[in-house]
């Protein structure tokens, strides 16, 4: 696909939902005892992906326009799935599903595309092992079968999330209490969603702990607009000449700003705005304009919190004065793609001058740089922020399978292009 190009950024936009949240209601709203409705619903692939395998699992949820309905049957209300349970590109639905299934009566598979089937899932199979779980596979396929759970006390050797919640989710099963300690603060909508449900959890530090869980009260969730998704837009606005872009509605949860920070320390004009709450989370309006970066050093605790981001902040450090570090970043590897050697490979062929390391890598800033045939890799991430590259880059710009971007921002383009005229 020719990537088309607006000479610069201006306007108001809401970017959809968060993906994190959107696939947590949809999986806690079926456990719960009754009905759920979720606003602000991510429409992206790999959400309907946890909708269509919780469908075959015996769960009526309807989906229109304004809302998710999700007719939850309690804890122990799903049903035996009559075929595998494919999850599509998304990692989300299959490690989660692992902590939920961990703890059903009944038996069930789950895979995915070819990218999920070569993703690694020890992480998540092996502390469901010593929590007693009958679960095999490195990788997908993964056959669950049913067996009695008991609590643990993990230490996650690498800050995830998604390790986190498997853990939690399969510890509302289990005997005893499930403790999981983490080396660095990943993002807690699970406790929150879960808190605000009525389970037995509590969070303290990097400590989470979570008993056996009797039953989840039916909440109607509002999900904000997704703060990955705004990223994208931060960081045009912030590179584009005569620029101006306000994202409404966006999710600030402090364990998700990360890419604020990192803008701010490059030196973007950019404000927060309109802070407030809701569905248990903080909002606001973020508003970046056209800025003189500088390049900036990211490593250590703050990696949790932008993991998803870094591909479009080496955007950014392209195009800043002086030399960016990403370190610590290694859980990049085992993404959709090696995001690291995707990051870099892809932003050679526009001239940057961009080095990988083991764990991330050396931007030198403040160079020209031109257009080029991209790969996208299947990786939505690493296509829009290729998409965000071509704007900025001298002369013209391909990038091959664009439609990966449907698994987050279906509107990606049309959203872009809203924001100035197009110059060619």
């Amino acid at each position: 696909m020719k990537i088309k190009k607006i000479s610069s950024a201006n306007g108001v936009i809401t970017v959809p939902g968060d993906k994190s949240i959107s696939h947590r209601a949809v999986m806690l709203g079926a456990l719960a005892d009754g009905t759920s409705e979720i606003y602000g619903f991510l429409m992206g692939e790999d959400c309907l992906s946890t909708i269509a395998c919780f469908r075959d699992m015996g769960i009526d949820i309807e989906v229109n326009n304004e809302k998710v309905v999700v007719h939850g049957k309690g804890l122990h209300g799903l049903s035996k799935p009559e075929k595998i349970l494919y999850t599509g590109n998304s990692g989300t639905t299959t490690r989660l599903l692992c902590g939920i299934l961990a703890g059903q009566s009944f038996e069930a598979e789950i895979t995915g595309d070819a990218s999920i089937c070569k993703r690694p899932m020890k992480r998540v199979t092996v502390p469901l092992s010593e929590m007693g779980a009958d679960i095999n596979g490195e990788y997908c396929p993964i056959l669950i079968k049913p067996s009695a759970l008991h609590g643990i006390t993990y230490e996650t050797p690498v800050a995830s999330a998604q390790v986190k919640t498997a853990i939690l989710l399969a510890g509302m099963y289990a005997d005893g209490e499930t403790v999981v300690i983490e080396s660095e603060k990943s993002r807690d909508h699970t406790e929150r969603m879960l808190g605000a449900m009525g389970a037995n959890i509590h969070s303290e530090g990097l400590r989470v702990t979570i008993g056996q869980t009797e039953r989840l009260k039916p909440q109607s969730f509002k999900v904000p607009a997704d703060i990955s998704s705004a990223a994208f837009f931060m960081t045009l606005a912030a590179i584009m000449p005569d620029s101006c872009v306000t994202i409404k509605n966006v999710g600030v949860n402090e364990t998700r700003t990360g890419i604020i920070d990192v803008l701010r320390d490059m030196g973007a004009d950019l404000t927060v705005d309109n802070v407030r709450e809701a569905g248990g989370e903080q909002i606001a309006d973020i508003t970046v304009k056209t800025s003189e970066l500088h390049g900036t050093q990211i490593s250590g605790e703050i990696i949790p919190r932008l993991i998803d981001e870094i591909p479009i902040i080496a955007v950014a450090a392209v195009f800043a004065d002086g030399e960016t570090v990403i370190r610590d970043a290694q859980e990049l590897k085992v993404k959709e793609t090696n995001r690291i050697r995707a990051v870099v490979d892809e932003l050679k062929k526009c001239g940057a001058d961009i080095t990988e390391t083991e764990d991330g890598m050396i931007i030198r800033g403040g160079k020209k740089v031109h257009g080029g045939h991209f790969l996208a890799y299947g990786d939505h991430r690493m296509a829009m922020s290729l998409a965000v590259l071509a704007q900025k880059a001298e002369g013209e710009s391909t990038i091959d399978n664009v439609s990966c971007i449907d698994i987050s921002y279906p509107s990606f383009f049309d959203d872009l292009y809203s924001l100035g005229e197009q110059s060619d």
